[in-house]
């Protein structure tokens, strides 16, 4: 059959399907094509952030620039189809800490790498069930277990395959999902032998909160020394972190805005079991927040009471262990702005006093006191991933003599002003005043940190 004949013998297929691609092209071209940028720019300034000693000039002693540029493009073929890619480059300027990602605490460089490539169908208006495949941030709740990291210049992105059930007042995650780990001058792939799985339910059935239950699951199979910036320490002291294997079950509820009047509150608790380096695994976090929102008084003060908890090992050679494992977390608003903790062996008591001196301002002083949950644990540092310090200057360790457990305090003070939606300015300060347990370990003087940042997104 000769080519004139096929199209005649097809006609009103393919004009069928000519006019439906001309109509949804027609009916509005950005339904079709869009794109998305971010530029970042942030200079950080630390003092004593590591080793807590004004004698000693630590490379993290120092001041930088950071830079991120991120550039997405999305294609919506039809109304429940989407297609996303994005690009990001990572550049850390200056400073003596290096630009290898994750080393010495810093952001490093990673040159214009893909961050997140997926395909989603979905259209909950009229069909219940959508389907999510390919590289892109994962977040839920308020962040403390499972995020797209906003603070760090990377952020953070997981290679997984997602399957939602979505109905009116509630809805159901499932999922699979491996880390995406930043290498630099290397494609970002995952780590393999990292395997993450969930479910995440979430329901606003009780009109004054939202309610969330979850289960989740990590099976981390092996070491890799070379993927460090993800991997966890495990109880004997191991950098890259054990292999473990354990479940983490929890439930988060959250006040619903208006619904008490000028009250707000947040909770959530998790619990684990498992095992991690061999080891059988118990621990369990907590986190409680009350507010109340002065609504009649100029600039709307807010002040919020806070705690959180997450237990810490008691005695590193009972072959159990006890240290709660803080997942893949975006901790930086959560418990200092220093990044000195994570929701890992820790008790923190919080005071927050917020206001809004224009529509475009807001400003906010934190309070903060720690202490850790065990002294036979280490302090951990934002991630969980890393120790604040693992022997005393005579190389015993941190663990074994019978250090008081109180950590120091913190002041953090933020303005961020939005004159436009597409324009974001912060400024931030932070003053952490070293505890006992600092004076019982080893070099224990004040610590500082600042920041300026703008950002460009539309």
């Amino acid at each position: 059959m000769r080519v004139p004949e096929i199209v005649r013998k097809h006609r009103r297929t393919l004009t069928g399907a000519v006019a439906f691609l001309a109509t949804q092209a027609a009916a509005s071209p950005t339904d079709w094509f869009g794109f998305d940028v971010e530029e970042r720019l942030r200079l950080e300034a630390r003092s004593n952030n590591r080793d807590f000693d004004d004698a000693r000039n630590d490379v993290t002693d120092d001041a930088w620039p950071l830079s991120r540029f991120r550039f997405g493009l999305t294609v919506r073929p039809a109304p429940w189809v989407k297609l996303y890619a994005q690009l990001q480059d990572v550049r850390e300027w200056d400073g003596e800490r290096g630009r290898v990602p994750g080393v010495n605490g810093a952001e490093g460089n990673d040159e214009f790498d893909l961050r997140q490539a997926f395909v989603e169908f979905a259209d909950y208006d009229h069909f219940p069930l959508g389907l999510t495949i390919g590289r892109l941030g994962l977040s839920y709740g308020d962040r403390r277990l499972v995020a797209d990291a906003v603070w760090g210049d990377f952020g953070r992105t997981f290679d997984l395959v997602k399957l939602r059930v979505q109905q009116p007042g509630w809805w159901l995650d499932a999922f699979f999902a491996r880390p995406v780990q930043i290498r630099t001058e290397v494609f970002d792939d995952h780590d393999a032998a990292d395997n993450f799985a969930g479910l995440y339910f979430s329901s606003t059935w009780l009109p004054f909160q939202t309610t969330d239950l979850y289960v989740l699951h990590r099976d981390k199979g092996d070491n890799q020394p070379d993927l460090a910036p993800t991997n966890m320490f495990d109880p004997q002291g191991s950098w890259n972190g054990p292999a473990a294997r354990f479940t983490t079950i929890g439930v988060r509820v959250n006040s619903t805005p208006g619904q008490l009047a000028r009250w707000d509150y947040n909770a959530e608790f998790a619990c684990q079991f498992g095992e991690v380096s061999s080891a059988d695994h118990h621990a369990f976090a907590a986190h409680a927040m009350a507010g109340y929102t002065f609504e009649q008084v100029a600039w709307r003060p807010r002040l919020g009471l806070e705690y959180n908890y997450a237990s810490g090992d008691h005695d590193p050679a009972d072959g159990k262990s006890q240290s709660f494992q803080n997942l893949f977390p975006s901790n930086h608003d959560k418990y200092g702005l220093m990044d000195l903790f994570g929701w890992r062996n820790l008790h923190n008591a919080r005071v927050q006093l917020s206001a809004k001196p224009a529509k475009s301002v807001e400003a906010s002083l934190s309070y903060h006191a720690f202490w850790l949950a065990d002294t036979s644990d280490y302090w951990s540092r934002n991630g969980g991933s890393s120790a604040v310090r693992l022997t005393t200057p005579d190389g015993r360790d941190v663990r074994t003599i019978g250090a008081r457990s109180f950590a120091g305090q913190a002041l953090d003070f933020v303005v961020k002003w939005t004159p436009t939606p597409w324009l974001a300015l912060d400024l931030g300060y932070s003053h952490f005043f070293a505890g006992t347990y600092l004076r019982d370990t080893g070099p224990h003087d004040d610590a500082d940190f600042g920041y300026v940042q703008t950002q460009v997104h539309f």
